[in-house]
């Protein structure tokens, strides 16, 4: 597998879904490389404007105003999430509707004037959970990750703290574990296109 690339697993936190009016308010990164071995994470809360942190996100969160009001400011955040990245390969974001931190994070570095440092690609939970679910003959109720998680056996009675370390970690465990579940098939096994003679591998004549 290339070495040229390594993943963020990421999750981040916001004041709610409109990057024109909402502030991100956590970051949790973990670094893995190519075959999602770990080489790093760290955790950030980003101080947040009050006005900019809906009620309903901030329970979501757990938001307190005097704990944020400690956290560093953004600029900080980004910079020292662009210390932190391995700067001899391309970083690609995966996450669980990872597009949405993507909106985010580019709207962060670009208004603080810092070189955006993530590759344009990104790997999201969703796409392999639905893709296994097709693969394994179970319909996905949801394709959250709570319901990925749970349909993994990842859960245990008490859930996963919704904050970002834990939802990338978690995020983490899911690829891995329906990775290892999307083996190829055995030959035998692989439906065969309509219109193929399996025996003579050529096209069947059409009527």
């Amino acid at each position: 597998m290339s070495s040229e690339f390594a993943f963020a697993f990421l999750d981040c936190e916001f004041g709610g879904l409109d990057v024109e009016i909402h502030d991100l308010t956590e970051v949790g990164i973990i670094l893995t490389d190519a075959r999602l071995e770990e080489t790093a994470e760290a955790q950030w809360r980003v101080r947040a404007r009050p006005e900019r942190i809906s009620p309903e996100a901030a329970k979501i969160f757990g938001y307190d105003e005097k704990v944020w009001a400690k956290a560093p400011g953004v600029r900080q955040v980004l910079t020292e999430i662009v210390d932190m990245l391995p700067k001899d390969r391309k970083v690609i974001p995966a996450g669980q509707n990872v597009r949405m931190d993507v909106i985010f994070l580019e709207r962060a570095f670009k208004n603080c004037g810092i070189a955006y440092p993530f590759d344009y690609h990104v790997i999201d939970l969703a796409t392999l959970f639905y893709s296994w679910s097709l693969v394994a003959g179970e319909p996905a109720r949801a394709i959250s990750l709570r319901q990925a998680a749970a349909t993994a056996g990842l859960l245990g009675s008490g859930g996963v703290a919704h904050r970002a370390l834990e939802d990338a970690r978690l995020t983490l465990e899911c690829f891995r574990h329906y990775i290892a579940r999307l083996a190829p098939r055995e030959p035998a096994e692989t439906p065969t296109p309509a219109g193929r003679d399996t025996d003579a591998g050529e096209a069947a004549p059409k009527p």
